[in-house]
């Protein structure tokens, strides 16, 4: 299952957005306003719950500066990926798109496709936050 967030256009320069989002912490800015837990369990990896939802443990998988993060789940349970890509306009504003990328069964697929798109939604409408 493959998904993208809207691009969106950050006044930040790319490096700055980079070290901000390779910097976990900063994801608790990003969260969505229903968050029930956001705690950083390492330098490179954090857990976060919504309400209703199972918690979801990310990890820092690979990062090439200043374009391009990706985060996978820490569990093989459920096998995902969340592609941060960095676009430069100009020396003070950036684009950000985020892609998800998951395997899961037809009916997970189908279950997760709403909250999923919803949540990527709102991290990349946040990035002004950081």
């Amino acid at each position: 299952m493959n998904l993208e967030s809207p691009k969106v256009t950050v006044k930040k320069p790319a490096q700055y957005l980079f070290d901000a989002l390779t910097d976990v912490k900063n994801f608790e800015k990003l969260m969505p306003d229903n968050i029930s837990k956001f705690e950083v369990t390492g330098e490179d990896s954090f857990i976060f719950g919504l309400k209703g939802m199972p918690e979801i443990k990310l990890k820092m998988k690979d990062k090439t500066a200043p374009s391009k993060i990706i985060l996978g789940a820490a569990s093989d349970k459920l096998p995902f990926t969340l592609t941060g890509n960095i676009d430069a306009i100009s020396e003070n504003s950036s684009a950000v798109q985020l892609h998800f990328d998951g395997e899961f069964n037809a009916m997970m697929a189908m279950m997760v496709k709403g909250p999923i798109s919803k949540f990527i939604e709102t991290l990349v409408s946040n990035m002004h936050k950081l």
